[in-house]
């Protein structure tokens, strides 16, 4: 076998040819291919394929590659349920040199089991879990949109040895023994993809690479805001009431929840900063077994807004507010008790504080229920 070398543009690629190696790969043949991070060897995941792969790398049969989609939408064909740290680690950091390995409950892996063939299933998840790389190299992006199988594409290079950076380092190590080679190129970081595994509680670093992990807890964080007129009664209570009942469900203390990566945050509308919450609201929220006492408003902000990830208003006029300061809220800025407003207690007694929280809790809890994590 003749290696066939095929030099692209990587700006303006020629689709010809990259859909030429599509064909290559469908066929059951090997092409290396430019990433960001490394070259790799595009496979198509079929058991004959993947035994020529394991020959070529040198590697043991017992370990599973990495799947490799063109488009970031396509992990919902492969993961039914993504919780909120992956779908905000995948908004943020896919395309890109990430590996996201996810866990799959029963009820998803029989989902699995059902879509694909009994083949492409076994080749691709191990343990009830599965690991996906979405890369933003052109080259690679437009190959495996164009591929009519699912692809694995791991590092180009014999197990033990450094992986292939540039088309050069690629040939020196398979030449005759691929089928093709794309090209495109010094890759651009010049080191693997950094790969993770997204639990509840955390982001477990499985093998470092572009991204340490502080970039990647950022990345992942996730921002709940609730917003009310004056920020002094509804919404510190929605603030103190999802904190409790959020890390109930992580099976954590309250005052994790930030380590975690979850933030929770209130403000209100007046932009008015400073002012303590009522005392009212203090006792409602003792009573449930709440401290909000230290609470002190906060100012809406544009940047707050447009921080967050779901942002709950109390009524329309909040949402209203919110979407004013920044437009593209409007996917993210609902109502907290669906379709109804949450009434302000402000200067009322005791009584009615506690029935504004009851309706507050009522609609924490709900929402809660319906976030995946």
């Amino acid at each position: 076998m003749k290696t066939k070398v095929v030099k692209l543009n990587p700006d303006k690629p020629d689709i010809a040819k990259i859909t030429e190696a599509a064909g290559a790969i469908d066929a059951g043949g090997l092409v290396a291919i430019p990433t960001e991070t490394v070259y790799g060897i595009a496979c198509r995941v079929e058991t004959n394929s993947l035994i020529k792969l394991d020959r070529l790398k040198c590697r043991n049969t017992d370990k599973y590659y990495t799947l490799h989609i063109g488009e970031k939408d396509l992990v919902k064909k492969y993961v039914p349920t993504v919780g909120l740290k992956a779908e905000k680690l995948i908004k943020n950091a896919w395309p890109g040199p990430l590996t996201i390995v996810f866990d799959l409950d029963s009820s998803d892996i029989e989902k699995q089991q059902a879509a694909f063939d009994r083949e492409v299933f076994e080749n691709l998840y191990k343990d009830n879990s599965i690991g996906i790389r979405c890369p933003e190299n052109q080259i690679a992006s437009i190959l495996l949109r164009t591929t009519k199988n699912p692809v694995v594409v791991p590092s180009a290079n014999i197990t033990g040895q450094q992986p292939a950076t540039d088309a050069q380092q690629v040939l020196a190590q398979f030449t005759d023994k691929i089928e093709l080679l794309l090209d495109g190129g010094p890759c651009k970081y010049k080191k693997s993809s950094t790969v993770v595994k997204i639990g509840k509680k955390a982001v477990q670093m499985l093998r470092a690479g572009v991204y340490s992990q502080e970039e990647l807890e950022a990345m992942s964080e996730v921002k709940f805001l609730f917003v009310c007129t004056g920020n002094t009664c509804r919404s510190p209570m929605a603030e103190g009431m999802f904190r409790k009942y959020l890390a109930e469900k992580l099976g954590c203390e309250v005052d994790y929840l930030d380590g975690m990566g979850y933030k929770v945050l209130s403000a209100g509308v007046t932009g008015i900063a400073g002012l303590p919450v009522s005392p009212e609201a203090v006792a409602v929220c003792a009573a449930k077994g709440i401290d909000i006492k230290a609470h002190k408003s906060t100012a809406l902000s544009q940047q707050l807004v447009e921080e967050c990830d779901f942002i709950f208003a109390m009524g329309r006029l909040h949402c209203q507010r919110v979407i004013a300061l920044s437009p593209e809220a409007a996917g993210k800025c609902i109502l907290l008790a669906e379709d109804k407003e949450i009434f302000d207690p402000i200067g009322q007694g005791q009584e009615v504080y506690n029935n504004c929280a009851q309706m507050i809790e009522h609609a924490v809890k709900k929402r809660i229920g319906e976030l995946v994590i």
